[in-house]
């Protein structure tokens, strides 16, 4: 019994030790050795400060001069990704995606008299799986268009064709759809509209 114990423990500690650190420390190293900007966060930097990621959205609530990423709900923490797990006939979902409806509606129709419910798109009032994807969708970005090019004195053409250069491909040429880095965008704009 008491070998046993000891064998029990000895192959606790080991894996501990292998599982637990050697295995970890290991995969981050090569991570960081093969991908060293995926590997640590994908950070974007400017003028010396992290400013966001280029793979977790972050709030623009407030600010009509910047895009906006899609409802999250986590409230946009990288910490704590997550989905509201309410189904289909769920009242709650019902009514969180009413209330997202009229904040878009309400923000984007003032610039764009001509939008209805029925055109705007399904990630505009909808929460993503992990509640901080960094893309919105090339509809919900050119409805925002009108909104930001108000907001900042552009012509809406010089942010439509942003949104254009900013616009990411499907996933490996056939998963998703074509998606709009928010960050990406908003950073654009802020340096003058450089591509």
């Amino acid at each position: 019994m008491r070998r046993d114990l000891l064998n029990s423990a000895l192959a606790v500690l080991v894996l501990t030790v292998v599982l637990g650190l050697a295995y970890p420390l290991a995969t981050t190293g090569v991570a960081r050795l093969l991908f060293p900007g995926s590997s640590g966060g994908s950070l974007v930097e400017r003028g010396g400060r992290t400013v966001g990621s280029r793979l977790i959205a972050q709030s623009f609530a407030g600010l009509p001069r910047y895009f906006q990423s899609r409802p999250s709900a986590t409230g946009y923490a990288a910490d704590a990704t997550s989905f509201d797990n309410l189904g289909p006939n769920s009242a709650a979902l019902r009514r969180a995606l009413a209330a997202n409806m009229r904040t878009y509606l309400r923000r984007e129709g003032s610039y764009d008299r001509a939008l209805t419910r029925s055109a705007v798109p399904v990630d505009a009032v909808t929460f993503s799986g992990s509640g901080v994807d960094p893309q919105i969708s090339v509809a919900n970005a050119r409805i925002q268009a009108h909104r930001v090019a108000a907001a900042r004195g552009l012509p809406l053409r010089a942010v439509l064709d942003l949104i254009v250069h900013h616009t990411e491909g499907r996933g490996l040429g056939l998963f998703g759809e074509p998606g709009v880095n928010v960050l990406a965008l908003n950073l654009a704009l802020d340096e003058g509209g450089r591509r």
